[in-house]
């Protein structure tokens, strides 16, 4: 069968389908004179996020019926009284934010709950959105290394095939404890930690994403250490989105920690991949609106990333009161890689608040 045969072929099935429809359909008068029912009809179908739909005219009213863009170019049919007036292609969660970030993190949903601390990010919370396909991190701040040691090694046990990670917080007043931390985290190889409050980079986690660094079989420099950094201010950012610092590095290098050749393979990447934008909300914030911080921190990702031209682009993604629906749905418009999550999730069952 030609082309040209084929798309009338088409053309004719999508007729004789939608015409045997055209009377059952919901149709909708954008003066308001549509009577209650054919709202909550139309609001219902666009509800259906993994469906696709024409959107028809007649008369100056609209009706949605269900249908494919496989037949692409086909109109529905071509009845003079009733015209294809748009498309609305399928979108499924799956498909929202960055898929460079789902691919990389093994994850269904560019969905990310934070490690809110003393384990109210708990152990039980991280398991349930890693098996729905979504990234949680435990809550190890405030508690002591004997207490995050037991979720490690129940997480690794539970979690042997899915992604999981843990909160690593910067404290200004106790260095020692985020070393330690660190070295926890570096022995039970936890390969994926939220960097939260930092003000400026620290030794300690340096040498968290330099850890094991090496070449790989296509000589690119790989890290098996990752780090999703929550930032509210651009200059904060701008340190996670680069190289880690050379002073850092070289002294590394004296302690051996890293030789001098993985100091120099440090400089191919950031220290970094993923920054979400966090504003304001119950973290640990500068009170900043999402919609100039998330805007402000895209902008400077493609300044860096085209600085640096890393192998793998940067991304950001956004948190700070995204507690419903409408506004995941605004942060990913706004061009989100990805959304986390906090302070709603303390109403999980799941979640170390709840009893």
């Amino acid at each position: 069968m030609g082309i040209s045969s084929a798309c009338c072929w088409l053309s004719l099935k999508l007729h004789n389908e939608i015409e045997t429809k055209q009377n059952r359909l919901t149709w909708w008068s954008p003066s308001g004179s549509s009577k209650d029912g054919v709202v909550m009809s139309l609001t219902s179908s666009l509800g259906k996020l993994e469906e696709a739909f024409w959107v028809l005219a007649r008369n100056g009213c609209f009706a949605l019926t269900p249908g494919s863009l496989s037949k692409a170019g086909v109109q529905p049919f071509d009845d003079p009284g009733t015209r294809c007036a748009g498309y609305l292609p399928p979108l499924p969660m799956k498909h929202l934010g960055d898929p460079g970030f789902r691919t990389e993190h093994r994850l269904r949903y560019a969905y990310v709950a934070g490690g809110m601390a003393n384990g109210i990010a708990s152990a039980e919370l991280v398991e349930a959105l890693a098996r729905a396909g979504m990234l949680g991190f435990f809550g190890a701040a405030g508690l002591d290394l004997p207490r995050i040691e037991e979720a490690i090694e129940r997480l690794q046990r539970s979690l042997a095939a899915e992604s999981f990670g843990f909160n690593l917080i910067h404290s200004p007043n106790e260095p020692e404890r985020e070393a330690a931390t660190v070295s926890l985290y570096l022995r039970k190889r936890i390969r994926l930690v939220e960097a939260a409050a930092y003000l400026r980079l620290t030794l300690p986690v340096v040498r968290y994403r330099v850890a094991g660094i090496f070449r790989n079989a296509e000589g690119r420099v790989a890290a098996p250490n990752r780090i999703i950094a929550k930032v509210s201010r651009a200059e904060v950012a701008a340190q996670f989105l680069s190289p880690p610092p050379e002073e850092l590095l070289n002294e590394l290098v004296r302690s051996r920690e890293i030789t001098p050749e993985q100091a120099r393979m440090a400089a191919d990447i950031p220290v970094a991949q993923d920054v979400t934008a966090e504003a304001d909300s119950a973290g640990h914030t500068d009170n900043r609106p999402l919609v100039t911080l998330l805007p402000t921190l895209l902008s400077l990702r493609n300044r860096l990333q085209q600085k640096y031209l890393f192998a793998l682009p940067l991304r950001v993604g956004a948190a700070g009161g995204l507690s419903t629906p409408g506004a995941l749905a605004a942060a990913f418009a706004m061009g989100a890689a990805y959304v986390s999550t906090g302070s709603v999730n303390q109403a999980c069952v799941e979640s170390g608040a709840s009893e």
